[in-house]
């Protein structure tokens, strides 16, 4: 009963079957919904395994609720803090001498007939 549910609402479901692309979470006795793999944590998920097992009690916020295919999606990730940005380093200037970008190979080719006249010496 796809009904009893309300999009935004939090609730404690369990773990009853993990598949490559999510995690089927218990509601109650006659409802389960689908965690999809984005939504079980912040951050790129590899592998939903090291995440969850079958059997783990969750706590899950209701994203969508499809009554007429009996159907709720469900994110443990967004029932937890995010975590907190780093602060982004300042990239050092390039130094004055040190091109920027990138030399063509005919540009290069130059450079490289130097280098290799002055090795043969």
């Amino acid at each position: 009963m796809t009904s009893n549910f309300e999009i935004g609402q939090i609730l404690d479901g369990k773990v009853t079957g993990i598949q490559p692309y999510g995690a089927f979470v218990a509601l109650n006795e006659e409802t389960q919904g689908l965690v999809h793999i984005s939504e079980v944590t912040h951050g790129y998920v590899k592998d939903i395994h090291d995440h969850l097992t079958v059997g783990d009690e969750v706590k899950v916020k209701v994203l969508q609720v499809d009554e007429e295919k009996n159907k709720v999606s469900l994110s443990i990730r967004a029932t937890q803090e995010a975590p907190k940005a780093k602060p982004k380093q300042v990239k050092q200037k390039q130094e004055e001498t040190e091109p920027a970008g990138f030399n063509t190979l005919k540009d290069k080719l130059e450079e490289w007939m130097k280098q290799s006249s002055y090795n043969r010496k």
